[in-house]
């Protein structure tokens, strides 16, 4: 059973192509076997929760709380890691902003 902060390895399919490549994900919460995620990306001029190498994550990163996506269990890959509860706060605190909006 998968739980809020984990990075996680995923197959994802992109919504514009049939592609499906492996991306890293924060999971927000697994339920019967769907995980619900944000998406993870390298690129540092997008909008989001910064995370940082020395957190764990290969490369600096954002998570991208406007893309949040469904993936079945069986996608998951394996854990990288966990983020701390500053960090899991921060991106609770974040969501919150964005759906008060």
């Amino acid at each position: 059973m998968h739980k809020f902060g984990e990075v996680i390895i995923a197959k994802v399919q992109f919504t514009d192509t049939f592609e499906v490549k492996r991306r890293p994900a924060l999971i927000l919460f697994e339920e019967q076997g769907n995980v619900i995620v944000f998406g993870i990306t390298s690129n540092l001029k997008m909008k989001g929760v910064p995370l940082y190498k020395k957190e764990g994550a290969f490369k600096d990163s954002i998570i991208k709380l406007n893309y949040i996506f469904t993936i079945s269990e069986k996608m998951v890959e394996r854990v990288l890691f966990s983020i701390s509860k500053e960090k899991r706060d921060l991106v609770k605190s974040e969501l919150i902003k964005k759906i008060n909006n």
